[in-house]
């Protein structure tokens, strides 16, 4: 994830055409709305009994168990590939997949999921100042002023201006998970590993769900579970149902219906589409928890989801087959 410069020489993004555009356009709706779902249903969940843990442990798994698959299929039996980029799987595995998704319900946990969600997305613009402090890629204007209009809008979803009560505790989670989704923009962008995107995604999915079982296993994360009756607005089904969808649904089919719209789309185009989760997230939240922010929430949701665009829009160019900026919620 690089600055935007004024280098004339840079390649123009390759445009897909028409059939292949609808059919990544189709992809990267059906991968958004999908990960958006994760929230409201793990919500659920936790105010069952179930800890952050285990609800990210079986859907990490779940998703591990269908992603793996096409992830050896991808991976055409060059195992020295993985051999080589054992240290990145495992940066990506624990704090892009694992921690990103365990923080994000433990945020859920304290506070609603939409301002949980709007404070991950503002991991693109803390991407932007971690490469312009680190690497010293220096930002354009349009990358700042989106990250600038990115704060304003936090502010905003944390109603810090009304004085509202806040969850702080609900807040570090949320800033954890923006953490972990930043790891995975900056990985993701990383073309030079040489790894497929199915081939990541299937590591790191393994990765973590490993991780997070020897955790539960020696005591130091929390696996609650409960066979309680899981009721979302009134409506009351078993606790397997939503595990399922969790790990089928908002896991596996997001992660791989993202990854082909990303080789449709390519990175930049699916970014700004996968936007939509956090439409999503709000609107399953509404629908299943009975959850909807407040006006001045929504109105920093908007800002803040401007901001990211602007910060988008900042970024070079890439053609399609490039990994693409989804969230791992």
């Amino acid at each position: 994830m690089t600055a935007v410069t004024n280098d004339v020489t840079q390649p123009l993004p390759v445009v897909p055409d028409g059939s292949r555009l609808v059919g990544g356009l189709v992809l990267a709706l059906v991968s958004a709305a999908t990960f958006g779902m994760s929230g409201a249903l793990a919500r659920g969940l936790l105010d069952t009994g179930w800890s952050a843990g285990a609800v990210v442990l079986v859907r990490v798994g779940i998703a591990a168990l269908v992603v793996l698959p096409f992830g050896l299929h991808a991976l055409k039996g060059q195992w020295r590939m993985l051999r080589g980029n054992a240290g990145l799987v495992a940066v990506y595995g624990v704090l892009a997949v694992a921690g990103a998704q365990f923080c994000y319900f433990s945020a859920v946990d304290h506070m609603q999921v939409g301002p949980a969600l709007l404070i991950e997305y503002t991991a693109p613009a803390t991407v932007v100042v971690w490469l312009w402090a680190r690497h010293g890629q220096r930002p354009g204007w349009v990358t700042v002023a989106g990250a600038g209009l990115a704060a304003l809008g936090l502010v905003l979803v944390l109603d810090l201006i009304s004085g509202a009560d806040l969850s702080l505790v609900g807040v570090l989670w949320a800033l954890a998970a923006m953490v972990g989704a930043a790891t995975y923009f900056v990985i993701s962008a990383d073309e030079g590993n040489g790894m497929p995107p199915l081939v990541l995604a299937a590591a790191g999915l393994v990765v973590g769900t490993i991780v997070l079982a020897l955790l539960g296993g020696v005591g130091l994360l929390a696996m609650d579970t409960s066979d309680a009756d899981v009721t979302y607005s009134g409506w009351t089904v078993a606790w397997w149902v939503p595990l399922a969808v969790l790990g089928i649904v908002t896991a596996a089919i997001a992660y791989t219906t993202g990854i082909a719209a990303s080789r449709r789309l390519g990175s930049r185009l699916a970014s700004f589409v996968a936007l939509l989760e956090v439409v999503a997230g709000v609107g399953f939240a509404w629908l299943l928890l009975d959850e909807l922010p407040h006006t001045a929430q929504l109105v920093g949701g908007l800002l803040v989801l401007a901001g990211v665009v602007a910060v988008k829009l900042g970024e070079r160019d890439t053609a399609p087959g490039a990994p693409s900026s989804f969230p791992q919620d």
